[in-house]
């Protein structure tokens, strides 16, 4: 392969990306199972067809209609009154940390983050030239955040930016509004609070601590999860609209095809049949983990659409395992733990007997 003079931050990296591989239950990437309803399919068609004969023309450049939308359901699903002035929407929740860190990180600049975590989140550090500090979670806790911890280390980096995903991923476990609050109270600059698995949770969104701390916090979210719209790419934050303003400094010129908007505004419009899922998913999660308890395995307590398992010797070896008997699920790098999308009913009662078949030969 041809050398290339690539940053030096880059060489000898991975892309980042989980195995697309062809199994008959592929539970492995926290995708909502259900397809979009045919109401939506054929409201989307509709869509599509009135708007074919524009795409000879940019799209709307700052989404503004989708916006409102999305302003709309998140003033019905957290109970905090907002508008389109404290929404700004991206390709993904990925494009959305992104331009965030391109505005409030760079060089010179650090982000503060509590691993395990998303993986995305240093290596968006790292392509915006951002140092990433890496704050361990407690294992003993289930991956929770150890408050006192995270605010002595903040107060010993002083970052620019703290990441703090909740519901977390891989782990699926949640930080409590509380110790968000000592976190927002600690940090000296700007708060990301990842909420891209919040419809599967019964806890309070951090949206509603906006009022609180106008100049610090961000709440991150997406269309991909909950909404069966991970093709959609769509992600968006909520936030003070001097946040919007700043983002705007670094956003690509039309960032948001027409089709994409059209798309996500159509999903909004049928929320009720696609987080009816929500529900559905939520007490699949709850089997599962009942059951792999039951065969000796360790769980952590999830509040996702996923669960973080543990108690193998081998990772990776278990991994191949079950991809021996069909169930693609995700090694995400920690030793002894794996992680299993909630999938169909019969896509789970397939991962739990290779679970069984698995632990009977460990």
């Amino acid at each position: 392969m041809v050398n290339l003079p690539i940053r030096e931050e880059f060489q000898g990296k991975s892309a980042y990306g989980a195995p697309q591989l062809t199994v008959k239950n592929q539970l492995n990437t926290n995708e909502n199972p259900y397809p979009p309803s045919e109401a939506i399919v054929e409201d989307l068609v509709a869509e599509v067809r009135a708007l074919g004969t524009g795409l000879n023309r940019y799209p709307e450049r700052d989404a503004v209609e989708l916006r409102e939308d999305l302003a709309d359901y998140i003033t019905a699903q957290t109970g905090v009154a907002v508008t389109k002035d404290n929404l700004w929407a991206a390709n993904g929740s990925n494009e959305i940390l992104q331009q965030l860190l391109q505005v409030f990180g760079g060089p010179g600049r650090s982000v503060l983050g509590f691993v395990p975590s998303y993986s995305m989140h240093p290596i968006l550090a790292a392509g915006t030239q951002t140092e990433f500090i890496a704050i361990d979670r407690d294992p003993a806790q289930g991956f929770a955040i150890d408050v006192d911890k995270a605010v002595a280390a903040i107060e010993q980096h002083q970052p620019n930016i703290v990441f703090v995903t909740t519901p977390n991923n891989p782990t699926g476990g949640i930080t409590p509004l509380a110790d968000i609050r000592r976190i927002l109270d600690a940090a000296p600059g700007v708060v990301i609070i990842d909420e891209a698995y919040a419809e599967f949770s019964d806890e309070p969104s951090a949206c509603t601590l906006l009022a609180d701390y106008p100049a610090k916090l961000v709440v991150s979210r997406t269309m991909s999860k909950a909404f069966d719209f991970a093709g959609g790419r769509l992600g968006y934050f909520v936030a003070d609209p001097a946040f919007i303003e700043s983002v705007m400094l670094v956003r690509l010129p039309y960032h948001l095809s027409t089709l994409s908007q059209a798309a996500a505004r159509v999903a909004l419009r049928h929320r009720e049949d696609t987080l009816a899922t929500v529900a559905t998913l939520s007490e699949q999660r709850d089997r599962v983990a009942a059951e792999l308890k039951e065969l000796g395995y360790e769980v952590v307590d999830s509040h996702s659409n996923f669960i973080f398992f543990g108690g193998l010797q081998d990772s990776h070896r278990t991994w191949e395992a079950f991809l021996d008997q069909d169930v693609l699920i995700r090694d995400v790098g920690i030793p002894g733990w794996l992680r299993v999308t909630i999938g169909l009913p019969e896509e789970n009662d397939a991962f739990l007997a290779a679970a069984a078949a698995v632990k009977g030969k460990n």
